[in-house]
């Protein structure tokens, strides 16, 4: 029985979404894990819709995050912030009653086309996560530019510098579930 339960969270709903080559790549680096990959294909947030209830999807989006020992956050830059995808779990899960993220080991990575790598993206995670008092591990930053060669027809990460860097940040949130408990 592995001895972390490990949260991954793809800011991209694309099949082909390189975040999430990149999340599956840092499940690979962070094992062995029991593992989770959350589902954000949420109804759009909508006081209305939540005035009759909470959806079952948010719900259970809440429960993954409760349940898990750490999370790893992987988004794409869309126009220079987070995803609307992304942007709109965090939306819901901040209406859940319990406060899920509360001091929850959180690593935060990003592929995306351009030579940043998602750096903008990653301000915007955190500055969007931050209200929630999770652990975000600020380093080593993974940031993969120029990310459609970056990855081989398997979907796995080619840059064995790349690679280093995503091993050294799941160590880092290893550790930092460890320093939790």
């Amino acid at each position: 029985m592995p001895e972390f339960r490990l949260l991954g969270i793809c800011g991209s709903l694309r099949a082909g979404s390189l975040n999430a080559h990149l999340l599956h790549e840092a499940r690979i680096a962070f094992d062995p894990a029991d593992y989770i990959r959350a589902d954000l294909r949420l109804p759009l947030y909508d006081g209305d819709v939540e005035a009759r209830g909470l959806p079952e999807s948010v719900q259970t989006l809440a429960n993954q995050i409760a349940w898990a020992d750490a999370v790893v956050v992987a988004g794409p830059e869309y126009n220079k912030a987070i995803s609307g995808v992304l942007k709109n779990a965090l939306d819901w899960v901040s209406r859940v009653k319990t406060p899920v993220w509360k001091d929850k080991p959180l690593a935060i990575v990003s592929a995306t086309a351009g030579r940043s790598g998602g750096e903008r993206a990653q301000d915007s995670m955190r500055a969007c996560l931050r209200p929630f008092l999770p652990r975000i591990l600020p380093g080593p930053e993974v940031l993969i530019g120029g990310a459609a060669q970056a990855f081989d027809a398997s979907g796995h990460l080619v840059d064995p510098k790349a690679r280093s860097i995503l091993a050294a940040l799941m160590t880092a949130l290893r550790a930092e579930v460890r320093r939790a408990r």
